[in-house]
């Protein structure tokens, strides 16, 4: 069941001032409701009105910058600069919050509830994109399923399906051929989600379908009888933040932009 949408708040359509807009944001994404290392919601406050989104997977001085040249008041990433630890305001880091600073972009996370979410997660859009019938909650984060699983329209070859797969993300895929020679029964945990390959097994999924393979991992899918393909960290967490700043568009009239920068992983 998808959650319900917040009442979008009452703004002239093409801005809408940025506390109201980070209000909408926390409650459409239940932000406080996943137990997230990355600080999720607003990490960087800048100008207090919002007239441009620029979206992106993840944050550095290019993506920043990007943005900020873009016209983007606010930057929606995937993968935000704070992850359950304090960090010293040097180097890298330094460069990268004064960029925001100096732009006045607001810089606004969010990591698990942007995987998880029910509308516009990248699990979900991955599943849409991929016509899954029978969607049900699957992939365990700290108690709480972030991922989907589900039954392709019709079963179709290990091959096929990694073509399809790459077609979809432009990702060509590293195919680790642990189960049947066919794809049916599917599950979908974007990013880093090698390590489901026994939780699909246990719930009689043919194929995982994630991100990036891990070391650790490589012999589950041979030993649990699992096919894994794995089209890039990167490629199957672009969905999301596109999705969301399309809504945006929807809601408020927000102009948008999604700023490419793959990298290969």
């Amino acid at each position: 069941m998808t959650d319900p949408t917040p009442p979008a708040p009452q703004v002239q359509r093409g801005e809408v001032a940025r506390d109201a807009l980070v209000a909408w944001l926390d409650e459409f994404l239940q932000v406080g409701a996943y137990r997230d290392p990355s600080l999720n919601g607003l990490q960087i406050e800048g100008t207090p009105t919002i007239r441009r989104v620029a979206a992106s997977v993840d944050t550095s001085v290019k993506s920043l910058r990007a943005a900020a040249d873009s016209g983007a008041d606010l930057l929606i990433v995937h993968h935000g600069l704070f992850w359950g630890r304090p960090l010293p305001l040097t180097g890298p880091h330094r460069e990268r919050v004064r960029t925001a600073l100096m732009a006045d972009l607001n810089l606004y996370a969010a990591h698990i509830p942007l995987d998880a979410h029910p509308e516009v997660g990248n699990n979900a859009m991955m599943a849409r994109a991929l016509s899954l019938q029978n969607v049900r909650p699957f992939g365990d984060w700290q108690g709480r399923p972030i991922g989907q699983a589900g039954e392709l329209p019709f079963a179709q070859s290990l091959q096929d399906f990694a073509d399809r797969v790459q077609k979809l993300t432009g990702e060509i895929c590293l195919v680790h051929g642990g189960g049947t020679p066919t794809v049916h029964r599917l599950g979908i945990l974007s990013g880093s989600g090698a390590g489901a390959i026994a939780e699909a097994a246990a719930a009689g999924l043919d194929t995982l379908l994630t991100g990036e393979p891990e070391h650790k991992h490589f012999h589950d899918a041979f030993e649990y009888g699992v096919n894994v393909v794995y089209a890039g960290h990167y490629e199957t967490e672009v969905f999301g933040v596109r999705a969301l700043a399309a809504r945006l568009e929807e809601e408020f009239g927000l102009a948008w932009q999604f700023l490419h920068q793959p990298t290969g992983l």
